[in-house]
């Protein structure tokens, strides 16, 4: 049985906050607004992971009303969210992660997010996948106001290819 999950995640920029893609904090001069680290593309992959399992999304489990959660690291919630499909009897395939910004430049750092992804999922780097698009400046994220992600997981049974 193989399931597939579609998270999403978006957050304006701010100034005063690192900015943490992916578990790796990115070089910019505006971090991301939000309860948490404020990690888009984490909380997508999060989302990803609940979807496919049918467990609701990341804001029913961690609120951003919950003061447990303020500026927590957002690899908790994927260590969580892991811990639910592995219950579920499933384990991940593989992943796909897309971020959408016009700025910073992404690529520099796509083999370190697919590093820390991939630590954080057990899987290995290959089952990772990381793209950055622009929004050819259209819209608030052409414009630079912030920045979306979406990720795609595909999951299995915990016993398949074992």
């Amino acid at each position: 049985m193989a399931r597939v999950g579609l998270g999403y995640d978006s957050h304006r920029f701010c100034a005063g906050r690192p900015l943490m893609l992916g578990g790796v904090r990115i070089p910019h001069d505006k971090g991301l607004a939000g309860h948490s680290d404020a990690d888009a593309l984490l909380h997508a992959l999060v989302d990803a992971m609940l979807g496919a399992i049918g467990a609701g999304d990341i804001g029913e489990i961690f609120p951003d009303t919950d003061p447990r959660w303020k500026d927590a690291d957002s690899a908790q919630f994927v260590q969580h969210a892991l811990s639910l499909v592995r219950s579920a009897g499933l384990r991940i395939s593989n992943c796909d992660l897309t971020i959408i910004t016009q700025s910073p430049k992404i690529g520099p750092h796509k083999a370190d997010i697919r590093a820390r992804v991939s630590e954080l999922l057990s899987i290995g780097v290959s089952a990772v996948g990381v793209k950055a698009k622009t929004n050819e400046h259209m819209g608030w994220i052409g414009a630079g106001e912030g920045l979306a992600a979406l990720a795609v997981v595909c999951l299995e049974d915990a016993d398949a290819g074992a």
